[in-house]
C-alpha cells in the first residue's frame, strides 16, 4: 500500500512481527490481570492482613502475576490477538 501526496510516493511502515506481539501480549496480561483481580487474586482475609497498605500495592502484584502468565504463554489470547492484527495490517 502507499500514499501519495502530489507527486511523492511513500510507502505506509508496517509494524514488525515483533512489536505486534508485544503488543498481543500486553494486552493479554491486562486481560489477565482483570481476570485475576475479578476472581479475587492477592485478597488477604486473614487477622494479619496488610491493611491499607497492602490494598493499594495489590494491584501492581496481580498486575505482575498477570505479566509473568502471558510472558510464559498465557491462555493463548496473545496469538489470537497477534493474528487478527496481522490480517487487519495486511
Amino acid at each position: 500500500m502507499q500514499i501519495t501526496s502530489g507527486a511523492i510516493s511513500q510507502p505506509v511502515p508496517s509494524v514488525s512481527d515483533a512489536k505486534l506481539r508485544d503488543s498481543a501480549k500486553e494486552l493479554e496480561a491486562v486481560f489477565l490481570a482483570e481476570m485475576l483481580k475479578s476472581a479475587g487474586f492477592g485478597k488477604n482475609n486473614s487477622a494479619f492482613s496488610g491493611g491499607v497498605g497492602e490494598e493499594q500495592f495489590a494491584s501492581f502484584m496481580t498486575q505482575q502475576q498477570a505479566q509473568a502468565f502471558a510472558d510464559r504463554g498465557g491462555i493463548g489470547l496473545a496469538e489470537h490477538i497477534f493474528n487478527a492484527m496481522k490480517r487487519q495490517q495486511s
